[in-house]
């Protein structure tokens, strides 16, 4: 397939949003998923100021780079603002959410929606592996800061941090 107006193929992109604080086993799912489908796949990394998270947008987005190196075909960036003005910006048509559960689905759709109506942009649902279907990273970070194994729930290299985060306070 090539562009109209280029001499190039038409690389087909999406985008993979979230704040990944810290990124689990259940986001590299959905990603790597979408690597399957899409030339290249943005993860783009919420930076919300009044949010204070366990690691600094900086150590996301080297986690996040580590554990998806393999894919070959990943881009991690930060973003403030909107999705919409990410994707237009970068020409990317579709975002790609993981859906846990109905509660899920009821926010997302709404968001798809407004997506969509700001921007034209497209967003495709890819229910979560079973595995995962109850995890979050709030979740991980609870049960982590009790002393509680999290050890099948992230990449190795996410617990490492973790645990050394949580040894530090």
């Amino acid at each position: 397939m090539t562009g109209p107006e280029s001499e190039g193929p038409v690389l087909r992109r999406a985008v993979c949003p979230g704040s990944f604080d810290p990124v689990t086993n259940g986001h590299l799912d959905i990603i790597a998923r979408a690597s399957k489908l899409y030339d290249v796949v943005h993860v783009a990394v919420m930076i919300n100021k009044s949010k204070k998270g366990i690691f600094s947008v900086e150590e996301r987005l080297d986690l996040i780079r580590g554990v998806t190196a393999e894919y070959g075909n990943v881009e991690v960036e930060a973003f403030h603002g909107l999705l919409v003005d990410f994707c237009k910006q970068r020409d990317i048509p579709a975002i790609v959410k993981g859906l846990r559960a109905v509660s899920d689905f009821d926010y997302e759709l709404q968001m798809a929606q407004m997506n969509h109506g700001l921007s034209g942009v497209e967003t495709l649902f890819v229910p979560t592996n079973p595995t995962y279907s109850f995890l979050s990273s709030s979740l991980v970070k609870e049960v982590a800061a009790w002393g509680g194994d999290v050890s099948h729930l992230v990449p190795g290299p996410v617990l490492e941090a973790l645990t050394e985060r949580l040894a530090e306070r």
